[in-house]
C-alpha cells in the first residue's frame, strides 16, 4: 500500500514534464486559419480579381487579399508592405470572431519596379504569412 503515493507522484512528475516539451503552445497559434492570401489587381464582390505575382509598372494599385477562417476571438492583423526589403507601409485591420472573414490592404505602386512582398503579422510582430510579387 505504501507504493500507491509513490506511483501517483511519478505519474504527476511525468505528466508535468511532458507538458513542458509540447511542440505547440497558445503563443504559436494566432487563433485563426489563413485560408487564402493572394495579390491581385482589384477586388470585386469581396473577392480578388486578376490575381498573380507579376504586375506591370503601369499598374497604379495592387491589393493583398486575406481570407481567414475559424477565428477564435476578435483580433487585429497587420499587412506590412516591403519594396526591395524597405518597409513602405503598415496597415492594421480587424478580424472578427467567426467562421470566415475577408479583408484586404492596398498599395499604390508609384511605378516602383522590382521585388515586393507583403507580410501578414499578428499584433506582436510575428510573421504569419508572406506573399511575394514583382513589378516590371
Amino acid at each position: 500500500m505504501k507504493l500507491r503515493p509513490v506511483f501517483f507522484a511519478i505519474i504527476a512528475t511525468v505528466t508535468l514534464s511532458l507538458s513542458f516539451f509540447s511542440p505547440a503552445s497558445s503563443m504559436d497559434d494566432p487563433g485563426f486559419i489563413i485560408n487564402r492570401m493572394v495579390m491581385c489587381g482589384k477586388i470585386a464582390g469581396k473577392e480578388p480579381v486578376a490575381s498573380g505575382d507579376t504586375f506591370s509598372a503601369l499598374t497604379e494599385k495592387v491589393y493583398c487579399f486575406l481570407e481567414a477562417r475559424e477565428i477564435e476571438d476578435d483580433t487585429t492583423v497587420s499587412f506590412v508592405w516591403y519594396f526591395e526589403n524597405t518597409e513602405m507601409a503598415r496597415v492594421s485591420l480587424p478580424l472578427e470572431k467567426g467562421m470566415r472573414w475577408r479583408t484586404y490592404s492596398s498599395k499604390k505602386l508609384a511605378g516602383l519596379k522590382g521585388n515586393w512582398k507583403v507580410e501578414l503579422q499578428e499584433y506582436s510582430g510575428v510573421v504569419l504569412n508572406t506573399v511575394y510579387f514583382q513589378v516590371q
